[in-house]
């Protein structure tokens, strides 16, 4: 199949580039950036293309495309809400009305766990629980209305095979430098992520973690692409992060933050840029239900190799080490998002 992905060079986009080259399929990857030739891996076998999907026509790279898969995203900048409105939710409308136009059969969009409403105890909920976030975060505003857009290009293209996949938090080795750019303080380097300066680990009360790795992530991705099925799926590495998880992760001991104090502490370090992610995406993290992934399980033969602490360690382990690749989202050297 032909296959064109946006936001390829991404966390995510990397890694399904990556399976896909392996499945034989015939990849174009979409990115604002180009990959050098010599930073990638992949350059033999993946065609890019340049463009903005915000606004730029996206037409001449699907015409002829098997499949579509829309990844493309940006979380930063924070205090800049409209210009992630623009690139995430208007890039979203613009994505589709091309895909229609051009006739691409099979459209796979990215969602997220943040997309969902509140669920405030452990029962895990399935794709049919809303997606009606009502955070004012703004990265869960702009996933629920990329919901909706795909709710509207469903019932308006039934011709169209929609998928939406909708994960927990993603992390590989090579996002460490990545990650640590969009959720720490401008001025964070790896060495200050080292356990030993960390002996005491606050963990805000009610926190509750699910994540998944890219590599299992992009498998997900790959199947739904090239097996008959619509609708959503959640995908979620088994197990589910608590204080104590986390206390061993960084082997660290914990105490019980109140939430009211944590958030405030998180709001304000934002507020003079000292940490990424605001106040009011803190609240929407504390009310996240937890996902169940018996759907991709029995429908897609899923089975995650990597569980949610060994995501979770393997991020870490390359935040502390400075970890990244050649793309440009990924390069150790990029600069602060």
């Amino acid at each position: 199949m032909r296959v064109v992905v946006t936001g390829a060079s991404g966390n995510v986009g990397s890694a399904l580039v990556r399976e896909l080259v392996r499945r034989r399929h015939t990849v174009t990857g979409v990115a604002r950036r180009r990959p050098d030739p010599g930073d990638d891996p992949t350059a033999d076998s993946v065609r890019w293309h340049t463009a903005d999907v915000a606004d730029e026509p996206l037409d001449p790279v699907l015409g002829g495309a098997d499949a579509l898969v829309h990844l493309a995203w940006m979380f930063q900048p924070t205090h800049d809400p409209d210009t992630t409105w623009r690139a995430n939710a208007v890039g979203t409308r613009n994505v589709l009305a091309a895909a229609a136009r051009t006739g691409v059969g099979v459209v796979v969009c990215a969602s997220s766990v943040g997309a969902y409403s509140p669920a405030l105890d452990d029962d895990p909920v399935d794709e049919s629980w809303p997606t009606d976030s009502p955070s004012p975060a703004a990265y869960c505003r702009e996933k629920a209305y990329v919901e909706r857009a795909l709710d509207t290009f469903e019932a308006t293209h039934p011709d169209v095979r929609v998928v939406r996949v909708r994960p927990a938090f993603v992390f590989q080795r090579s996002s460490g430098a990545e990650q640590r750019r969009i959720f720490g303080a401008p001025g964070l380097r790896p060495w200050m992520l080292e356990r030993r300066l960390l002996p005491i680990l606050p963990v805000p009360s009610g926190l509750r973690l699910q994540t998944v790795h890219a590599d299992d992530l992009a498998q997900v991705y790959a199947e739904v692409v090239e097996r008959p099925v619509r609708g959503a799926f959640n995908v979620a590495a088994d197990g589910v992060l608590r204080r104590r998880e986390l206390g061993e992760l960084f082997d660290a001991r914990t105490v019980e933050a109140p939430a009211s104090v944590a958030r405030a502490a998180v709001e304000g370090a934002w507020r003079v840029r000292l940490a990424g992610a605001p106040g009011n995406l803190f609240d929407a993290l504390l009310r996240l239900p937890v996902l169940s992934t018996a759907r991709a399980k029995t429908e897609l033969g899923w089975q995650p190799r990597y569980g949610a602490a060994e995501a979770l360690a393997e991020m870490l382990t390359g935040a502390r080490e400075g970890a990244g690749t050649g793309l440009p989202p990924l390069h150790p050297e990029s600069p602060a998002l």
